[in-house]
């Protein structure tokens, strides 16, 4: 069967949770971010924050690879995990006490594939204590770049260069959240600025998970509609998560399908 068609040749990505680390949650963006990457019988949880302590078996993921170690992100594997874990170095020595048996350590800038799915990391600039990154995740000549909580992206060309798809930072729409500690910026840099660097790298569509209040607490459709607007002014197909969202990326081509009940993670 040919890549269009056969699902063993495509990546498809599942939004668990899409809420930040704020107290406010909604039927949309009720659980903390975290995605799942899936292909063929391979499925492959990036983050795993507090919410998802007591809710990862109804994932199953095969593999788990985390971005950083704030709760929202590290959390949720407290108790432990039956699966293989990825981390950088730094993340590890957060979460040194966590019972898991299988680490494996990520290098930034240094490829490596689970199962058929390629991933790099990247460094973003987001916090001190915490360092974080975010992967370019590529498979059958599809690619998209992940990174919930970024300032920047420290190698800005080659992580977003020829991706059909930019998963951002949805802490906010226009306002920065960016603060300098030791001359570092952390925080959070707003959908606006981070659409301005897919107008650069000519990523033609982004989606922004890790949704702060204002995308939590605000009228849907509003926010769906502004987000759009401005995805427009840049050239670029912008929209924001919500969780159970599934999206199929075949080489170059982008299919969403409707949210669905049958997801056991978006059940209560």
């Amino acid at each position: 069967m040919s890549a269009t068609t056969s699902k063993e040749t495509e990546i498809e990505i599942t939004f668990l949770g899409t809420r930040g680390e704020i107290d406010s949650r909604s039927r949309r963006h009720r659980r903390h971010s975290a995605l799942l990457v899936r292909r063929g019988r391979v499925r492959i949880m990036i983050d795993c924050g507090v919410d998802w302590l007591k809710a990862l078996r109804s994932v199953s993921p095969t593999a788990i690879i985390l971005t950083h170690a704030h709760p929202d992100h590290a959390f949720g594997l407290a108790a432990g995990a039956p699966y293989p874990v990825y981390a950088t170095g730094e993340t590890w020595s957060l979460i040194a006490r966590y019972p898991i048996a299988d680490r494996r350590i990520i290098t930034p800038r240094k490829r490596f594939l689970i199962d058929g799915v390629r991933f790099e990391a990247f460094k973003v600039n987001h916090s001190i204590r915490a360092p974080a990154v975010g992967y370019r995740v590529s498979a059958d000549g599809a690619a998209f770049f992940y990174a919930p909580d970024l300032v920047s992206i420290l190698d800005q060309r080659a992580a977003l260069h020829g991706v059909d798809l930019y998963i951002g930072d949805g802490a906010t729409i226009t306002r920065p959240m960016v603060r300098r500690r030791d001359d570092t910026p952390i925080g959070h840099s707003p959908i606006r600025t981070q659409l301005g660097w897919c107008e650069v790298e000519a990523v033609s569509r982004a989606i922004f998970t890790h949704c702060g209040s204002e995308v939590v607490k605000g009228d849907g459709r509003r926010i769906a509609a502004r987000v759009a607007a401005l995805g427009k002014a840049f050239g670029i197909a912008a929209h924001i998560a919500y969780d159970g969202l599934t999206l199929r990326l075949r080489r170059r081509t982008i299919a969403r399908n409707k949210w669905s009940e049958k997801f056991p993670h978006t059940v209560s």
